[in-house]
């Protein structure tokens, strides 16, 4: 073996190798850390949006124009091959869940009740996955991930159920976001046997293309309603934000962690985004939140992290 061969096999498993796992999971860290931080932006920024735009227009505009972006990105720049006709299927039916009909209900529930209780409630989504998984698959479950689904079940109430000066617009928009929660566990089921087999670009490209395309009848439903702007600066940004930021660069950047951290890893660090996406709401828009909703959001959290530690096997 020569002396530049040893080198090789030295800068593979030696000190420069440990280093360089080192500086990998920190990246991939920090594109968690990033990811939560983008995605929790997007209940303030539709709060903002809804202003001047109804509830069903800003999902048509959103994913129009993601569409279009991941279109040119997937086709024209990278050219990833299409992929088949079932995969197409399953892919269509995952944007249709995932995008037109979960978008809807969250537009709604964010337009009645407030991005706080937005941020909150998404805490709770990985709980319900887990207990709709155990109802619908029949899988068996650990008691300590049972304990960890009714600790967030019980966090959601005090979400819901300690509002201030909630009335029943925001009692029926916090409703509407849990309902959103069991939608994205539906799509989840619906595409997690494809969304492995292709980049996430391409996942999202179709997927977009089909919820925009789902959403051109129920915006329809809203042509009353559209008008000029009456702050075209703040809901251009914010339609911006949510095309660019939440639907493209929060996923990418998710995508790219967990090219080096486990799954687990990875959705523990996103219970990261209802504290991001609080503070960015009462910080932007000045909402208020009660004691006992905090602490309803922790229960969450730590529900949550119970719930997809021990489910995913770990002591």
């Amino acid at each position: 073996m020569t002396r530049t061969d040893e080198r090789r096999v030295l800068d593979a498993t030696g000190p420069r190798a440990a280093a360089g796992e080192m500086i990998g999971q920190r990246t991939a860290l920090a594109c968690v850390v990033a990811a939560a931080a983008v995605l929790s932006s997007s209940y303030t920024m539709t709060k903002v949006a809804l202003r001047d735009v109804p509830p069903l227009t800003i999902g048509l505009i959103r994913f129009t124009l993601a569409a279009v972006v991941l279109l040119v990105w997937v086709h024209l720049i990278r050219r990833y091959p299409r992929p088949t006709r079932s995969d197409m299927r399953r892919l269509a039916v995952g944007g249709l869940l995932g995008i037109t009909l979960y978008f809807t209900i969250e537009n709604l529930g964010v337009h009645l009740a407030t991005a706080s209780d937005a941020a909150l409630l998404v805490a709770a989504y990985p709980a319900l996955t887990a207990f709709l998984e155990l109802v619908v698959y029949r899988q068996r479950t650990r008691s300590p991930a049972l304990a960890g689904i009714a600790l967030a079940i019980i966090g959601v109430y005090f979400v819901v159920g300690y509002a201030p000066g909630a009335g029943t617009d925001r009692f029926f928009g916090d409703i509407l976001l849990v309902v959103s929660g069991i939608v994205w566990a539906l799509y989840n089921f619906a595409t997690r046997g494809v969304v492995g087999r292709y980049p996430t670009s391409v996942v999202l490209c179709h997927q977009s293309v089909v919820g925009a395309a789902g959403f051109v009848p129920l915006a329809l439903l809203e042509h009353d309603q559209w008008r000029a702007p009456a702050s075209p600066g703040a809901t251009t940004g914010a339609l911006a934000a949510l095309t660019v930021l939440c639907s493209i660069a929060g996923l990418g950047l998710y995508a790219k962690a967990l090219r080096r951290l486990r799954p687990s890893t990875a959705v523990n660090l996103l219970n990261l985004v209802p504290v991001f996406g609080l503070v960015i709401a009462v910080g932007t828009l000045h909402e208020t939140v009660t004691a006992l909703q905090l602490v309803g959001g922790l229960v969450v959290v730590a529900g949550v992290t119970i719930t997809t530690r021990y489910a995913a096997g770990h002591a």
